[in-house]
């Protein structure tokens, strides 16, 4: 008796860097807008100043990961939308949506219960995250490499 297993057809996934690098780069771009907009909300909520601001940390390596990460961030993303269905602007905002309320939105949530933050500061944080990743998804998911 002979017995049919279905085969699963692995989906190949072809990363656009370029689409890679410029999402990382809008999204570093609108982080930078984001956060001057609600500069005074963010460091009230991290009970911070100006001045500490300025004085701390090495900007260039701060800044570096923040770029860095948004790649990777990007680059997972992309894959995700591709694995999933067809690749589209729209299926790529919904992916990093999805993406959104799963992982940043619940860690970020049992964080900032524990540590007691303030809820404009979470507001203000993952806010930043959804639309980010959005803009994100719309570039990546819209930006199909010529093959």
């Amino acid at each position: 008796m002979a017995v049919s297993v279905p085969v699963l057809q692995m989906a190949r996934v072809r990363q656009n860097y370029l689409a890679n690098i410029v999402a990382a780069i809008a999204c570093f771009g609108f982080e930078a807008a984001w956060y001057t907009i609600f500069m005074s909300t963010w460091l009230n909520g991290i009970g911070r100043t100006m001045q500490w601001l300025e004085s701390s940390g090495n900007p260039a390596i701060q800044y570096g990961t923040a770029l860095v990460m948004a790649l990777v961030m990007a680059t997972a993303i992309s894959c995700v939308t591709q694995l999933t269905g067809k690749q589209t602007a729209l299926r790529g905002m919904k992916v990093a949506a999805l993406l959104w309320a799963g992982f940043v939105l619940t860690t970020w949530s049992t964080e900032y219960i524990f540590e007691v933050r303030p809820i404009s500061l979470y507001l203000v944080n993952v806010g930043y995250w959804l639309l980010g990743m959005m803009l994100m998804g719309a570039i990546v998911g819209g930006w199909k490499k010529k093959i």
